[in-house]
């Protein structure tokens, strides 16, 4: 039995950057031995056990046979006679076919039959085998590597293989979990937009997010949007986002905010009317075949139908300020609507020239949230029963209240 480190923890220590966990492979073993040895089956396609004490994953070498079409199309050979070449010739990049032994990564304890250390060095993203062609995720997983890894560039052959995948129809197996699960992880990386730009590159993108794919060569009103493409502008929105350390729920919203942009009639650009209420219907198509998580498809509804109003709310009275947040729902989940905010700043400053640009409107809505939170409806309710008054009556005392507030708090702004 031997036991090497394999995958992104020998990668990210060649490139000294931190390791959050360790991947294992074992060789010449079988699933009897390693349950003598302590560990804990876990895996339900092939063999894969937690260690007894640190409880990281320790699989046994293993090759792929492919047998279907999508990821999940293949028949999986565990056996003690598969050497660890074999396994690491699976993998998707050479830069994650390096193996090392369990005590360091030194040149001379590295095990790197692929070339992947000098990928590395060199800054490429390269398939390790015409394997690679066998499963579609990983042309999410390239493109995610790309958005991680900033100053990598993808092989061109690498780039010529995934899109004769999609040309003979890979991308469109992939299962919806994988999809959402890879544009996830990538809309956290450190430059989200080159996920995009590749996925684009090699036409997956129209077939997995086509709503999106459309934006681009849409133009937009210069006076607005000097970068004037919307595709661009949506890529400059993205990578806001991750430069202000943005939650999923935040980089979701963006992605999706100027979906109905894609659909607006020739005849009208560059401007786009309505545009709002277009991105919440695609937005709601997307969420569904993607199954996107309660959280980020809430959060992304109320930025696509909301964001041009919270743009423009410094020119709103006190009424139409408190109508806003009811809209969006900001009394009664004030986390989202902070949430929502950051999405739009990240709009706003998503654009050639107003990178470095204040956002006036995010602090002053949530000072706004501040005023209404501290009205007490309590009172009111109590002041309303002792008149008489019950049901909507009792809902438009609140509203009167909050509008109050909210007018009290605008004259002592403008108060000298």
């Amino acid at each position: 039995m031997q036991i090497y480190m394999v995958g992104g923890a020998v990668r990210d220590k060649l490139l000294g950057r931190p390791v959050n966990d360790h991947d294992w492979v074992v060789v010449g073993a079988t699933p009897e031995q390693m349950l003598a040895q302590g560990y804990l089956p876990v895996g339900r396609d092939f063999p894969v056990f937690l260690h007894p004490q640190t409880r990281e994953e320790y699989a046994l070498a293993r090759t792929e046979r492919k047998s279907g079409r999508g990821y999940r199309g293949f028949v999986v050979h565990s056996d003690p006679d598969v050497t660890l070449e074999e396994d690491l010739s699976r993998r998707d990049l050479t830069i994650n076919a390096i193996a090392a032994t369990p005590d360091g990564i030194s040149a001379g304890a590295i095990f790197d039959p692929y070339s992947g250390a000098k990928d590395l060095e060199a800054r490429v993203l390269r398939h390790v085998t015409d394997a690679f062609r066998e499963d579609p995720v990983r042309i999410l997983r390239v493109a995610r590597f790309a958005a991680r890894f900033t100053d990598f560039t993808v092989a061109p052959e690498t780039m010529q293989l995934m899109r004769e995948m999609v040309e003979h129809g890979e991308a469109n197996h992939l299962v919806p979990e994988r999809v959402w699960q890879e544009l996830a992880r990538g809309l956290m990386e450190e430059k989200p937009s080159r996920m995009f730009e590749v996925l684009r590159e090699c036409g997956a993108l129209a077939v997995l997010l086509p709503e999106v794919a459309r934006l681009w060569g849409v133009p937009q009103r210069a006076e607005y949007h000097p970068e004037v493409d919307t595709g661009v502008h949506l890529m400059m929105v993205l990578d806001m986002a991750a430069r202000l350390a943005a939650p999923l729920t935040v980089r979701f919203a963006c992605l999706a905010h100027d979906l109905g942009k894609g659909t607006t009639p020739a005849d009208v650009l560059p401007r786009h009317i309505g545009h709002e209420e277009r991105s919440v219907a695609l937005l709601k198509d997307v969420a569904e075949r993607l199954r996107v998580p309660v959280e980020c498809r809430e959060t992304a509804e109320v930025v696509a139908r909301e964001h041009g109003n919270i743009h423009r709310s410094q020119d709103l009275s006190a009424a139409a300020l408190v109508r806003l947040l009811e809209r969006c729902d900001a009394i009664r989940k004030p986390a989202r609507f902070a949430d929502i905010l950051l999405a739009c700043e990240c709009d706003a400053r998503g654009r050639l020239g107003f990178e470095e640009s204040a956002y006036p409107q995010r602090p002053r809505l949530l000072a706004v949230l501040g005023a209404v939170q501290a009205v007490s409806t309590r009172e009111i309710v109590a002041q309303a029963a002792a008149k008489g008054l019950s049901g909507p009556q009792v809902g438009k005392q609140i509203e009167l209240a909050r509008v109050a507030a909210v007018a009290q708090w605008l004259d002592m702004q403008a108060a000298p």
